[in-house]
């Protein structure tokens, strides 16, 4: 079994604390500045005029690490980090079979 088969999922919300260009400027640079043990999977900016929010997905073999890697940006950025699970996995919790995807559609009743 491999390590990131272990890994849980977190959820970030970051804020850029002085705007986007230091934190592109930085990530352009020096790259995401992940230590090992944490992969990256994804990130969304919010489409408004300050791009100044990023959502992003990562996983990690421990949660220590998700700190090491804040604190390598904490001149930048300040972020919420919430641990997540699968839509599938919460289904199976509460005893349900579910492959996430959507319903098929019920027929209309005269």
């Amino acid at each position: 079994m491999r390590a990131s088969d272990l890994a849980m999922l977190y959820f970030l919300k970051t804020r850029y604390l002085h705007g986007p260009g230091p934190v592109y400027e930085r990530a352009a640079a020096q790259g995401r500045m992940l230590p090992e043990g944490v992969r990256f999977i994804d990130s969304w900016i919010v489409d408004d005029d300050r791009l100044d929010v990023c959502y992003e997905v990562v996983d990690a073999d421990d949660p220590a690490l998700l700190d090491v890697w804040m604190e390598r940006w904490a001149d930048l950025i300040s972020a919420e980090v919430v641990p997540v699970i699968r839509s599938s996995e919460a289904a199976a919790r509460v005893g349900c079979v579910w492959d996430g995807r959507a319903a098929p559609p019920t027929p209309n009743e005269p």
